[in-house]
This record gives structure tokens, C-alpha cells and sequence, in this order.
């Protein structure tokens, strides 16, 4: 997909990245991350949560990222069409973006861009 196939919204301390509009969270978990470039952030946490979901049919991913300061907070998930097991799909947004592993990438990666890649 390239990028212009996603919208970015932005607003004052708030940047949501989203396939289909409106956004729609049918689905969430969030997190809080060290601040860095909102832009690059979502783009990472949207990857890897599709890496995880991208089996679940009807699923459009959509990732808040809203700024406060030196920290982020995270809203990651999206809207689904049709029935789905909503506790299990938060379950499995949620280790996404409690993973170690994810979160030092992620943190890296925003990090390079700064503030300006938004």
C-alpha cells in the first residue's frame, strides 16, 4: 500500500493514521511511549498491528497518537465489519504494543525523525 492510501489527520497535539474514513474504533488498546515523530510511530505500530490481525476479515487499522509533552500516547486498533471476538482482538493489540521488543523499535525509529516528520 503506499502512503497516499492512508489518511493522516492531524490536529494540535494529535495525529491519527487510518485506511478508511471516519474513523471508527470498534477495537482498541493503548499505550504510553517516549515522544518522537507521531508520524513514524503510527506508521510502525499500524505495521505491526496488521502483521498481527491481518487474518481477521473486515479489519481496517487506525492508530492515535497524541502528544503530551515528553510522552505519547498510543491508541491503536480500527473498525471491523461484522461479528469478531472483541476480547481476544483487544488481547492480541495489546501484546502487540506491550512487547519489549516492538516498543524499543518503535521508540528508536520515532526518535530519528523528531518532532519535524509529522
Amino acid at each position: 500500500m503506499t502512503r497516499r492510501r492512508w489518511h493522516i489527520l492531524e490536529e494540535a497535539d494529535c495525529l491519527t493514521m487510518a485506511r478508511r474514513l471516519p474513523v471508527r474504533f470498534d477495537v482498541s488498546a493503548e499505550t504510553v511511549l517516549p515522544a518522537g515523530s507521531p508520524v513514524r510511530l503510527a506508521r510502525q505500530v499500524r505495521q505491526d498491528m496488521w502483521r498481527r490481525l491481518q487474518g481477521m476479515r473486515g479489519f481496517s487499522p487506525v492508530v492515535k497518537v497524541e502528544t503530551k509533552g515528553a510522552l505519547c500516547r498510543v491508541t491503536a486498533g480500527g473498525s471491523v465489519e461484522g461479528t469478531f471476538p472483541r476480547a481476544g482482538t483487544e488481547a492480541a493489540i495489546a501484546e502487540v504494543l506491550a512487547d519489549p521488543q516492538n516498543r524499543a523499535r518503535w521508540s528508536a525509529w520515532a526518535g530519528k525523525g523528531g518532532q519535524a516528520d509529522g
